[in-house]
């Protein structure tokens, strides 16, 4: 009987060993530094009816929003309610703002652009909600969770990246708007604090 214990004990510990190694949403990625440059700006972006976008051609006079979201991520369905409320504040300032979808893994599923069709027409997205195939933006700024957030000056210079807020599960109790401040403060060029916060939620299913 222990024999069989420790058998599986050892079984168990292995496959955890191989899960963690093979996250790639693991200690690996490495996000995109406040005050750098954004890379691979030239990537096309493609929309749910096949037409692609390039990223630098989004951006407008004050900067660019991408919120990295996806479907059915608890964390983006208890955040998605203020999604209109944050374009319309980019809109405000002079600043775009685009959702990406970059779960490659479940593409076939979830995620599929009918889903996202209709997801976005279920909660009225105003924001263009795009794919990054292969999730290669999201491998290039180091994105990690839906929603992971990215606020770039018209030059994409990152000025803020992390959290939208610091209560996903009711915005009637945030106290602390860090996305929305942030908004506000690259539309009139003052400084922003905090430049980051720790993003929170699913990780981004990559293949």
């Amino acid at each position: 009987m222990k024999k069989l214990i420790y058998s599986l004990a050892f079984v168990a510990i292995v496959a955890i060993t191989v899960a963690f190694t093979n996250a790639p949403e693991g200690p690996e990625i490495k996000t995109l530094e406040i005050g750098k440059t954004a890379p691979e700006i030239g990537t096309m972006l493609k929309q749910t009816n096949g037409e692609e976008l390039m990223l630098r051609t989004l951006v407008s006079k004050k900067g660019l929003l991408v919120v990295f979201s996806c479907n059915t991520c608890p964390f983006v369905v208890a955040w998605e309610d203020r999604y209109n409320d944050i374009y319309d504040l980019c809109k405000a300032n002079g600043i775009e703002m685009i959702l990406v979808n970059s779960n490659e893994a479940r593409r076939d599923g979830d995620d599929a652009p009918k889903a996202m069709d209709k997801h976005a027409e279920k909660l009225g997205y105003k924001a263009n909600y795009l794919i990054d195939e292969k999730s290669s933006l999201a491998n290039a700024w180091g994105a990690r969770t839906t929603p992971h957030v990215f606020l770039f000056d018209p030059q994409f210079i990152l000025r803020y990246e992390g959290a939208i807020d610091d209560n996903h599960k009711n915005k009637e109790e945030v106290t602390q708007q860090y996305l929305m401040n942030a908004i506000k403060n690259l539309g009139e060029g003052k400084t922003i604090d905090p430049a980051n916060t720790k993003a929170l939620g699913c990780s981004i299913k990559r293949v």
